[in-house]
């Protein structure tokens, strides 16, 4: 997946609000770091999201504003 198709700031916020929802998580006051972690918490990945350094999760929404270091 090309890079260009990941979304960051407001359109990313907004997909995780609508994910949020989708998932019986009640975005509202809630920042957008700690929302993506529930999410993926109920998901059932790993709560990375702006945790670690390198990554090598190349398909997750969430890469462009997390700022680990994609790796393969």
């Amino acid at each position: 997946m090309k890079q260009e198709q990941f979304l960051k700031g407001i359109q990313l916020f907004a997909l995780a609000r609508t994910k949020a929802q989708d998932l019986d998580i009640d975005p509202r006051n809630m920042k957008m770091e700690p929302l993506i972690q529930a999410i993926q918490e109920r998901e059932g990945n790993e709560v990375c999201f702006r945790r670690k350094e390198t990554c090598g999760q190349l398909s997750c929404c969430w890469q462009l504003s997390c700022g680990a270091e994609m790796k393969d």
